[in-house]
Parts: structure tokens; sequence; C-alpha cells
């Protein structure tokens, strides 16, 4: 337990670390951008009145818009996932398949809760202001802890070598 911990801490202030180096910037940046395209991409389905510039998704309706900024891009959320992952003894192969599946599936719930946050501005700016700053937050590290567990869970079983008397 206690080897888990030192090295998900090191882990997670190595990746936390690397997120704050110019290359790092460098595909976090884009990476909003990219959610707000493909987050407009599914509101469009629904509302064809919105536009996209960069990482900003706006209403052409009423003028109101969401800007996906760090710590929007559960980015970070991944890194704390990707930790906890790469911290854990598990073969290479189930480590992979699990960064993998669980960075999808947090940016699954990122992607609804930009959408949510979206439609929720428009509605009632308290509300919008409570789910962006508590609510959401909350949710996406459930997600990450969620998603750990169930990792966790999936881990194949070694059989311990039999011993007999």
């Amino acid at each position: 337990m206690l080897r888990f911990l030192l090295i998900f801490l090191l882990t997670l202030g190595g990746l936390f670390a690397l997120e704050l180096t110019p290359p790092g910037q460098a595909l976090v940046h884009p990476w909003a951008a990219s959610l707000a395209g493909f987050s407009a991409s599914l509101i469009t389905l629904f509302d064809p009145k919105i536009i996209t510039y960069g990482n900003v998704i706006q209403s052409q309706s009423n003028g109101f818009g969401v800007a996906i900024e760090a710590g929007c891009n559960a980015v970070e959320a991944c890194i704390v996932l990707a930790a906890a992952i790469l911290a854990f003894p598990a073969p290479w192969r189930h480590k992979l398949l699990g960064l993998v599946i669980g960075i999808v599936a947090v940016q699954v719930a990122n992607i609804l809760r930009i959408i949510s946050l979206f439609y929720l501005g428009q509605w009632r700016m308290d509300a919008f202001e409570f789910a962006h700053l508590y609510l959401w937050q909350g949710l996406i590290m459930l997600d990450v802890l969620v998603v750990w567990l169930i990792w966790v869970r999936a881990m194949p079983i070694q059989n311990p070598a039999r011993h007999d008397a």
C-alpha cells in the first residue's frame, strides 16, 4: 500500500509538471479546441444555431457561450486516473488497456459536462455556476474513482502457487 501511494504521488507530480511544460501545453490547448468542436458537432444535431471558434461554443440565438479552458478539459482528471493505474501493480498490457478505456470514459463524461453546462448557462446562470464549480467537478472525479475501481476489479486473477503438504 505504501509503495502504491509513493508511486502514485510521484507519477501524479511528474505528469502534472509535464502538463505545465511548453510541450504539454502544446497538447492541452488544441485538445480543448477539439473538445469544443466535437461537443458542438453533437449539439448541432439538436440545435443548428451554434458556432465554435477555438475553444468556445456559442449560441447564435442568445449569444451565450462557454469556453473550454484548462481545468475544464478533463486533462487533470485523466492525469489522476493515469497515475493511479500506473502505480497499481498490474501487468503492463492490463495497464495500457485501462488507460485507453479509462481516458475515453472520463472524456465522454466531460463531453456530457460541456453540453449540459452549455444549455444550463442559457437557462439559469446561478444553476450553471453551481454545476460548473461544484457538481461537475465532483462528478468527474467520481468518474475517475469508479473507472479505476472497475479497472482494479477487472484485474486478471493470478493463482497463488499451490502448496501441498
